[in-house]
Formats: C-alpha cells, sequence, structure tokens
C-alpha cells in the first residue's frame, strides 16, 4: 500500500508539473521544497525545459535586461554627449565614472539581491527595482549639473538596476536544465537590445526634442516594459530553509574562487570599447558625428549574436569551454583595434568584438549554475560572484579614460590596459577549468 500511494503520488506531480499553465492559475505560483510527498524539492526537480510559464520568464528576463544593462550599454550614447554638451567641463574619464558606477551598483546590490531571491521576495525586487530605474531615468530628464547626474543615473538607476539583475537570470534558470544557457542567453540579449534602441532613440531625437523629453520617451519605454516583466515574472523554487547573506562554502571550491576573479578581471577591460569607441571614432578615423555615434549601437547589435551562439554551443561542450575562447578573442581584438585608423577597419572591430564579448555578459551566470553543487543557493552565489566583479566594472573605465590623451589622440594605453585583463581572465578562466575536470581536454565543464 505505501509503494502504490508513493506511486500515485509521484503520477499527480507529474502531471502538475508538465501543465505550466496551471501554475501561474494556481494561488500559490511558487514551488517550495517542502511540499513534495517523499523528499524535499531541489531546483533540478522541478526544471521543465519549455512550457508557456517557462518561456514567460526567459521574457521577462529579456525585458528586465533590456532595462538594466541595456541601460548601461547605453552609456557610451550619453558619455559623448555629456563631453561636448551638459557636462563639458569635465574630463572624460570624470564623466565615465557615472557609467562605471551605475555598472558598479547593478553588481554590488546583487550581493543583497541573491539571498532575498532565494527567501522567494522576488515580486518586491522587481517592483522596487522598476521604480527606481523609472524613477533615475526620469530625473536625469532634469538634470543640468555633475552631481544631479551622478545621482540619477548612477545611484538611482544602478540601484534600481542591481534589485532586477540575478533574479531574472536566477528564475530562467531554475525553469531550464538541458537548455539553460540557451535559454539565459536569449534573455541576456535583451541587454543587447537596449543597448541598440536607447541610443538610437537618443541620438534621433535629442536635437530635435532635447535631451530631456529624448531621455523621457527613454523612460517611458521602460515603464511600459518593465510593467510586462512585473506581471508574468513567477518564482518557481522557494527554499524551505532562509538563506544567508553569504556562503562560505564557496570559499572552499577553487572552480568558483578562480572564476569570480576571471570575471572580475575581464569586467575590467570589457567595457571600455563601449564607453570611447565613439571618442575614437571622432578622433583616429574622421568619421562623422553620425557614424561615430553609431559605432555603440552596431556593438551592441553584434552583441545580441554574441549572446545567443555561444550560449547554445555552451549546452553543448560547456560553458567554461565556451567562455575561456572567447575571453582570449577578445583581448586579441582589442590589441588589434590599436591598429585601427579607419572607418572599415573600426566597423570591423566593433562586429566581431560585440559578438565575442557578448559571450562574457550572458555565460557567466551559467557558468556559476554549472560550477555550484547546490542549485538552491545560485541566487546567493551569483551575488557573491557578482559583488566582486563590480569592483571591476568600478575601476575599469575611469582608468581607462584616464589612460586616454584626448590632445593627441592617442589610445593605445588604454586598449593595452583593456587587453591585459582581459588575458589575466582568461588565465583565471582556465585555472577554474582545470580544478573543476582536470587536464581532460575533451571534458565538458
Amino acid at each position: 500500500m505505501g509503494s502504490r500511494s508513493q506511486a500515485q503520488a509521484e503520477c499527480g506531480e507529474k502531471r502538475v508539473a508538465s501543465d505550466a499553465f496551471a501554475e501561474v492559475k494556481s494561488t500559490s505560483p511558487v514551488i517550495s521544497e517542502s511540499q513534495s510527498p517523499t523528499q524535499p524539492q531541489s531546483p533540478n526537480s522541478v526544471t521543465s525545459d519549455g512550457g508557456l510559464l517557462a518561456k514567460l520568464q526567459v521574457l521577462a528576463c529579456f525585458l528586465v535586461l533590456m532595462n538594466t544593462w541595456g541601460i548601461v550599454n547605453t552609456f557610451g550614447a550619453y558619455q559623448s554627449f555629456y563631453e561636448v554638451d551638459l557636462l563639458r567641463s569635465h574630463s572624460p574619464s570624470a564623466i565615465s565614472w557615472i557609467g562605471s558606477f551605475q555598472a558598479f551598483l547593478l553588481f554590488l546590490v546583487s550581493v543583497l539581491t541573491g539571498p532575498i531571491f532565494d527567501a522567494g521576495h522576488t515580486p518586491a525586487l522587481l517592483g522596487v527595482g522598476s521604480f527606481l530605474v523609472i524613477l533615475g531615468t526620469m530625473m536625469t530628464s532634469l538634470v543640468k549639473t555633475y552631481y544631479q547626474a551622478f545621482l540619477a543615473q548612477a545611484v538611482c538607476i544602478g540601484l534600481g538596476a542591481g534589485m532586477m539583475f540575478v533574479p531574472s537570470i536566477a528564475i530562467v534558470s531554475t525553469y531550464f536544465d538541458k537548455d539553460r544557457a540557451f535559454a539565459i542567453g536569449v534573455g541576456a540579449s535583451g541587454s543587447s537590445f537596449g543597448g541598440i534602441i536607447y541610443p538610437t532613440i537618443f541620438h534621433e531625437l535629442q536635437p530635435r526634442i532635447g535631451f530631456g523629453w529624448a531621455t523621457r520617451v527613454i523612460g517611458l519605454i521602460a515603464l511600459v516594459t518593465l510593467v510586462i516583466a512585473n506581471l508574468v515574472t513567477r518564482q518557481r523554487v522557494v527554499p524551505a530553509t532562509r538563506r544567508k547573506l553569504f556562503d562560505a562554502s564557496a570559499l572552499r571550491e577553487p572552480p568558483f574562487i578562480f572564476c569570480t576573479l576571471g570575471l572580475c578581471f575581464g569586467f575590467i577591460g570589457l567595457y571600455n570599447p563601449f564607453f570611447y569607441i565613439t571618442t575614437f571614432a571622432l578622433s583616429k578615423t574622421g568619421a562623422s558625428a553620425t557614424l561615430a555615434f553609431y559605432f555603440v549601437p552596431i556593438v551592441n547589435a553584434a552583441s545580441v549574436f554574441g549572446r545567443l551562439a555561444p550560449t547554445a554551443l555552451a549546452d553543448r561542450v560547456g560553458t567554461l569551454n565556451t567562455l575561456i575562447p572567447c575571453t582570449i578573442i577578445c583581448g586579441a581584438l582589442v590589441l588589434a583595434w590599436a591598429a585601427v585608423h579607419s572607418t572599415g577597419a573600426l566597423l570591423a572591430f566593433a562586429l566581431l568584438y560585440g559578438f565575442f564579448s557578448g559571450s562574457f555578459v550572458s555565460l557567466p551566470p551559467s557558468t556559476l549554475v554549472s560550477l555550484s553543487p547546490d542549485l538552491s543557493k545560485v541566487g546567493t552565489r551569483i551575488g557573491m560572484s557578482f559583488g566582486v566583479s563590480s569592483l571591476g566594472v568600478l575601476v575599469g573605465s575611469p582608468v581607462g579614460g584616464a589612460l586616454i590623451n584626448l590632445h593627441t589622440g592617442q589610445f593605445v594605453r588604454m586598449q593595452v590596459f583593456c587587453a591585459v585583463t582581459m588575458f589575466v581572465a582568461c588565465a583565471m578562466l582556465v585555472i577554474a577549468r582545470v580544478a573543476k575536470s582536470g587536464l581532460v581536454v575533451m571534458a565538458k565543464a
């Protein structure tokens, strides 16, 4: 009788798991680990690799990333405008602190939002985060001075984006198993999409309706898309016990440690081309102001494909096996950037760098998931890793800006700096891969 009851319970559980839409209509859309009639559920036991609800989480992730990292990727357009207009009395390095601090807060706040996500408070994180991003964007439209831009664009938007980033990625990881990296890559491509449409909107509307209204249009788009994301998001797994802010066991795992160091070094150099490619085009290639501006959307457009193709490959050969070559190619491309002197060559660089740098943004979450033996702690671990990576994001672009000499038009020191950090990142990732799978070349890692 006990075996029959257990079999009936398992059969009923499978019928519920196979109908994703029924979960939306249930009174409690969140599955708790304590609900299983036989044993506590882990995130691995509830993955579905498909269904309407799973696809809606990818859509929500896409929209959230569009309004978090998409806005961060847009700062290159604001950097160019601030340098020649609103904040022209400040150096490029000082202006870049606004964008780098925005990305720094996005990562740093992830340290807190990871455990809060694990505790099941995703609706609050998305709601408050959406409000802050929209408020910060609207306040940016009113700025007149540097400190106002810093508070609105760096602090307010950075805090809001940090509240939403980890939950949106972590939720997708609990709905997919076999195709997890690709699903996360589709969601992460929202950041590239935002990095295409938002700079383009700003560039086209700013001369016609002014800086303020061009920024408000971006805020209105963020409002609509974030409302949709809040409505469709459903957290699927809530651990039965309250999670700690810090998972000390991760510090005893060399793959996690070296992967985190690799991500930190990589993010030091990663965003310098996004911030300074327009200035480089104007100074070194003789491109028109309009053409120079569009190099930022071009890099982001190429990044869309870089977030999809490598992630599809990663599901088959392993995330680290895919991330490592993409990282070393980024370093080589930045070195090659130093030899660029024409718009055609710069276009080739923008397309290639956009493609391979896209993998460095989309693959780390699924890489950290693959390195986590207990997926119920994935939010905490992603938060810990990205908290360390935030230091790289914070210092990278301002240091790069300080290495640029606009009076002589010399960018080579910034380019070498970026390349070296990417090569160091690659070395750390290789050590993480060896620590996880040994020296077996064909091992999936």
